[in-house]
């Protein structure tokens, strides 16, 4: 029988997750493979998984479970389990029940051919190699699940600021950047494919470095370069360190109206006591000054972070502490979690994850009360106002309306117009919800 050469792959965790997973895509469609959004016409699957919080652990090995059963209508099907899991669980998933045969690294990914051809022997395969080079930077990712207006552009990998409660650096390795012509060059592919707005991707964008021979080319310097592309292209970015977000950066954005006005700058607490504890390298006061700065150089720039509730020995003045700088930064939108200790982290190795569960859920909890009333806030503030917004698509409630986002990253609902997906239009806002502005294009 011929070789079943779909492949399926379901994604977990960040952007940058999804971006490799469509770089898997490239690869393995330029050997003969064909993707595929139906799990049941698989040959091979794969999982590109996250370690950042435990819970999307525990969803991966629940999967794993579920794809080995498919092997009872299927028996040649292949599982293989890729990205941040694959070094720190692979001896144990491999001698799990039998539920992989094949196990890559976020940096492994032009092996897979190969480790599948290894597996289709009858052997096992594991690659989780970290590189010292950026390793895909000539690949074009095949876009799953694109919209066709917007893409996600990796530009730099790994991480080196080692806070306390993150696995990056054990998963991810060294910062290493992507030439800078070759993201430029992949920009302008898409625009002349119809898309119009790119997210450049990296754990800290902020660091992206890129020496030609002559000069070193810096984030802000790759900014411009690419807005450069087309005014008609919008970029986005993410994500920022709160210690590297210069004013050149700042200026960059505010001299290019195609730079969307939208910066996400994780603060994760607003005590200095767990900053200090998270190895964050900056203070309160720090941040703050930061969000001045964006104020000041970028008027109307919406603001979004993380926040993790419960670090290790977080006091109830830590709790509050956070609190208190929402409320003074007044965030558009926040990612909020309780804090999950990750081994291979400093935390897991010097710190007591001593903040009982019941108290984690509910500062939790009060955290999440507290954005809904900021965005809810911020939303409400944008009601009379006229925004250039992309068209994205159908609204997930009504075919007969459209939504997109404008440069704030807020996203807008409204009534189907001539200009459809990939088209700007500009609307005003009739109404808001903590999570969706309302409006009518005019």
């Amino acid at each position: 029988m011929e070789k079943n050469k779909n492949i399926y792959i379901e994604t977990y965790g960040c952007q940058m997750n999804m971006s490799d997973s469509e770089i898997v895509a490239s690869i393995l469609k330029d050997n003969g493979y064909r993707y595929t959004d139906d799990v049941m016409t698989a040959g091979v699957i794969f999982i590109n998984t996250c370690s950042i919080r435990e819970n999307a652990e525990d969803r991966v090995r629940k999967r794993l479970q579920y794809f080995k059963s498919l092997r009872k209508k299927n028996p040649s099907l292949l599982i293989g389990l890729l990205g941040c899991m694959a070094d720190r669980t692979k001896t144990a998933l491999m001698e799990e029940g039998q539920l992989l045969d094949l196990v890559a690294g976020p940096d492994a990914y032009r092996h897979l051919p190969k480790l599948l051809e290894q597996v289709g022997t009858g052997h096992r395969a594991i690659d989780t190699i970290l590189s010292a080079d950026e390793t895909y930077a000539d690949i074009t990712p095949v876009r799953l699940d694109s919209n066709g207006v917007s893409a996600f552009i990796s530009i730099m990998r790994g991480c080196e600021n080692y806070c306390s409660y993150c696995v990056v650096p054990s998963t991810r390795g060294q910062e290493r950047s992507r030439d800078a012509a070759s993201i430029v060059r992949e920009t302008r592919d898409l625009f002349e494919k119809g898309y119009r707005e790119v997210t450049l991707l990296g754990q800290n964008v902020n660091s992206y470095s890129w020496n030609t021979g002559k000069h070193t080319i810096t984030f802000s310097d790759l900014l411009a370069k690419v807005a450069g592309v087309d005014p008609l292209m919008r970029i986005r970015f993410a994500t920022s360190h709160p210690k590297d977000i210069s004013d050149a950066l700042l200026k960059t954005i505010a001299a290019n109206h195609n730079i969307c006005r939208a910066i996400h700058l994780p603060v994760q607490s607003g005590s200095n006591h767990m900053l200090s504890l998270m190895n964050r390298k900056y203070t309160r006061e720090n941040y703050q000054e930061r969000i001045s700065a964006i104020r000041q150089i970028i008027p109307g720039c919406a603001i979004s972070t993380d926040i993790i509730a419960g670090f290790c020995n977080e006091t109830e003045p830590d709790h509050q502490e956070t609190l208190s700088l929402m409320d003074w930064v007044g965030y558009d939108a926040a990612y909020m979690f309780k804090y999950s200790e990750r081994p291979q982290t400093l935390a897991a190795d010097t710190l007591p994850n001593n903040v009982p569960e019941e108290v984690k859920d509910r500062r939790l909890r009060e955290i999440i009360d507290l954005q809904h009333q900021l965005s809810l806030a911020s939303n409400r503030e944008d009601v009379g106002k006229t925004f250039e917004v992309l068209v994205e698509g159908k609204s997930k409630r009504s075919d007969n309306q459209y939504f997109g986002r404008n440069s704030q990253n807020k996203v807008a609902v409204f009534a189907k117009t001539q200009s459809g997906p990939g088209e700007y239009v500009m609307v005003k806002i009739t109404g808001a919800t903590s999570a969706t502005l309302l409006g009518e294009v005019v």
